[in-house]
């Protein structure tokens, strides 16, 4: 399994306001997504329920990090 990993220091509320912004627009792919390939299902559904709280949680603009983690499996899709 191959691994990725960034992270984004927030300490401005420039970087705090971007950190809003790329969450905001993640969730709202992702609310999209869940409904109209996967026709919200139980999976989609907690995911997306889960991502809502970090989403919700970068409204408050304060200083942090950002991290995120790609982990990207040996296998390929079953077509």
């Amino acid at each position: 399994m191959d691994e990725y990993e960034a992270k984004f220091e927030i300490d401005s509320k420039t970087d705090a306001y971007a950190v809003e912004k790329l969450l905001t627009r993640l969730y709202n792919a992702l609310r999209e997504e869940t409904r109209t390939v996967r026709k919200e299902t139980a999976d989609s559904t907690e995911m997306l329920e889960q991502f809502k709280v970090v989403r919700d949680a970068a409204q408050d603009p304060k200083p942090g990090t950002l991290t995120v983690k790609f982990e990207q499996e040996d296998s390929s899709f079953d077509d």
